[in-house]
């Protein structure tokens, strides 16, 4: 855990960059600070391992005062990232990711395995990539490498200073995608500065929106900070969307879901065409007797094609392409239902198919996430 109390770094008499800072980041956590320039964001991460000392006030590692801990065995606990990288360019991909090992005095075979750990966990090949120099890599290996390298001691503290913020946005999305999965595995302690709120949104646990002057205006949830933004400040920084930005924060749940009719491949065109009419549309959608979604089917289509009513539906089967698994945010459910030109978007859990989110629905859950009264849901045929 990491907690700032009252914490201000003044320079001169009455410029502060960040002024009775009061803030804690629990274990596990990822925090990201967000505000416009001149807000203070980066000297509150330089605080944590010392290359800042703060004016007054502390900040706790722990428990345990930061100025009290030594500063160079507090930075080489301590994970730092920082943009295009910062590698050392005289040195090899291996070399950059074993350098805190080895100041640690990890012996080599310890070393040799971890930088092969390490660029494995962050989709680098060590085979193609360890013996590179930094000249050799694009700008997201790069970053990779900057992550890995950071991560190599093992510190329960991870600092990144807008550590994608050099890198192009498709780039940039799969970065960020990729940091998340492995802080799913590894859950450290991570405060993260940018001036991107939609970077913000994606990333965070929580986010600390700061003012000029390192003034904090708000520290709560992605959809907290969206739905109810605390100050003017943050309503206008988070934008007049920030509507939009909500569905990347706002997942789909068992409860959004619509049960339209669902029907076995075994079944006939004539039953599927009854499962249909009885939940009030012209289609069904096709599952296995393992659960699995096959697709779905218009009986009244197979009809009017000329298809046998007794025929089985296993042979008319379309193939649904717009699904998403459940938990995924509403933005990916959205981006789904565009990409497909779809009315509805499958959604499973692991393979198993357990309904549909139509757009209703989705306006719905929508409303949910900022405690407005729920929608019902209508059949739509």
């Amino acid at each position: 855990m990491i907690r700032f109390e009252a914490v201000s770094k003044r320079y001169g008499r009455t410029t502060y960059a960040v002024r009775d800072l009061d803030l804690e980041v629990r274990a596990g956590e990822l925090c990201v600070l967000v505000g416009p320039s001149g807000a203070g964001k980066t000297t509150v991460l330089k605080m944590v391992n010392r290359l800042v000392e703060p004016s007054s006030g502390r900040v706790l590692l722990d428990g345990r005062d930061v100025s009290e801990v030594d500063r160079v065995e507090l930075r080489r606990r301590t994970g730092y990232v920082i943009q295009q990288a910062g590698l050392f360019p005289h040195l090899k991909v291996a070399d950059n990711v074993a350098s805190v090992p080895r100041l640690l005095g990890w012996d080599r075979a310890a070393v040799r395995e971890r930088v092969g750990d390490m660029l494995e966990l962050v989709g680098l090949d060590p085979a193609v990539y360890a013996g590179r120099y930094p000249h050799e890599l694009s700008g997201g290996q790069a970053q990779r490498v900057g992550v890995a390298r950071a991560l190599a001691g093992d510190p329960p503290v991870l600092l990144m200073d807008e550590p994608f913020g050099a890198v192009d946005p498709v780039g940039r999305d799969r970065l960020q995608q990729e940091f998340l999965r492995l802080q799913g595995q590894l859950r450290k302690t991570v405060i993260m500065v940018t001036h991107d709120i939609d970077e913000a949104v994606t990333m965070g646990d929580r986010i600390a929106v700061l003012a000029q002057g390192g003034l904090l205006q708000q520290y709560a949830s992605p959809a907290e900070v969206l739905a109810h933004p605390a100050t003017s400040f943050v309503a206008g920084f988070v934008g007049a969307d920030r509507g939009l930005r909500r569905l990347a924060v706002t997942p789909v749940e068992p409860g959004d879901l619509y049960m339209p009719p669902v029907v076995r491949p075994s079944s006939t065109v004539a039953a599927a065409g009854d499962a249909a009419a009885s939940g009030g549309t012209d289609w069904a959608v096709v599952v296995g007797d393992d659960g699995k979604l096959l697709g779905w089917v218009e009986p009244r289509q197979i009809l009017a094609a000329g298809g046998a009513a007794g025929a089985k539906v296993g042979l008319f089967v379309r193939p649904l392409e717009a699904r998403v698994s459940l938990g995924s945010s509403l933005r990916a459910a959205f981006a789904q239902m565009l990409q497909q030109d779809a009315g509805w978007v499958a959604v499973l859990e692991g393979d198993r198919y357990l309904g549909v989110l139509t757009p209703d629905a989705l306006h719905a859950a929508l409303r949910r996430s900022v405690g407005g009264e729920p929608l019902s849901v209508p059949v739509h045929k």
